[in-house]
């Protein structure tokens, strides 16, 4: 599965993000296990509530980062995407 910035994901409806208090690290939550998160993918996961086109998230996150980082929150959310842990409407 491959895709697009217009794409406009949403995190899964049995996935929740979290921040596990024992590691210090946001955590995405899921019945069948966890993906520890590092600050950028957890950034990114905020921001997928299913108004924000991928380019609409890359746009927030560049002016937060100050660098252009479509290509990388399209990889990223592809392999989640790959994973079923995010949906796209």
């Amino acid at each position: 599965m491959s895709l697009s910035p217009l794409s406009v994901p949403t995190v899964w409806r049995l996935a929740r993000l979290d921040f596990d208090s024992v590691r210090q690290q946001h955590v995405l939550l899921y019945p069948e296990g966890v993906v520890l998160l590092n600050d950028t993918g957890a950034a990114i996961l905020q921001l997928c509530d299913g108004s924000r086109s991928i380019r609409a998230i890359a746009d927030v996150l560049r002016d937060r980062y100050q660098c252009d980082v479509v290509e990388d929150v399209t990889e990223y959310l592809t392999q989640l995407a790959e994973k079923e842990l995010i949906r796209v409407g």
